[in-house]
């Protein structure tokens, strides 16, 4: 049997919650389609059927609701990884789990994934995305001191390289995000083979292959 048409679903009287959690909804993808610079409070209103008022009574005007939109994508996604990171077993398998966490997360929540890195890329330094990503960085960072500690390699390079393979993660979910090919499992255990085999043949002491200029 088919949904009720969208119209007859959003006149429906709402509580105040249910009108808020609509209005969420509305502007969620919204700001996915359009950022939140293209976004108005008129047309949020307008797709949602309310008046201007209500929006503001809720939220206080558009920056408000992009802050809690934003706030819980970035919740969501770094809670799903912080217990990745979290779930043990073999390190390569955990490199495994984290990549393919985030590319679950892609898959099922794609208007949240949109906002967070159209106007919080992974290349900026900045904003509620990169501030998660630099907080998964730092559990990453410490699964790969105690592997670094196991093999004998300098520790204090651990930090670095979780910034590395925290990055090559965002970025390659930020690519799968348009491409949607290969399967989000083979795009994992490609990430996986480059991260963990990458890490398994490192030297103690990296040196630069071309000697800078004098």
């Amino acid at each position: 049997m088919d949904a009720m048409p969208h119209t007859k679903y959003h006149r429906a009287r709402m509580s105040g919650h249910e009108r808020r959690e609509q209005l969420l909804l509305v502007a969620r993808s919204l700001f996915a389609e359009k950022g939140f610079d293209n976004t108005s409070v008129e047309e949020i209103a307008a797709r949602a059927e309310v008046s201007k008022p209500v929006v503001y009574e809720h939220f206080g005007g558009k920056e408000g609701i992009y802050a809690v939109v934003v706030d819980r994508e970035v919740k969501e996604l770094s809670s799903r990884l912080i217990r990745s990171l979290s779930s043990g077993g073999h390190p390569k398998q955990t490199v495994e789990r984290t990549a393919l966490e985030l590319l679950d997360y892609i898959e099922q929540r794609e208007d949240g994934f949109r906002i967070l890195v159209r106007d919080s890329p992974v290349a900026q330094a900045t904003g509620p995305f990169s501030s998660m990503l630099g907080d998964v960085a730092g559990q990453v960072g410490i699964l790969l001191r105690e592997q670094f500690e196991v093999h004998h390699l300098d520790p204090d390079n651990a930090t670095i390289y979780a910034q590395m393979m925290v990055g090559m993660i965002a970025f390659t979910g930020q690519w799968w995000l348009e491409e949607r090919n290969p399967d989000k499992a083979e795009v994992a255990a490609h990430l996986t083979n480059l991260g963990w085999n990458g890490l398994r043949g490192m030297e103690k002491e990296p040196k630069p292959v071309t000697a800078p200029e004098a």
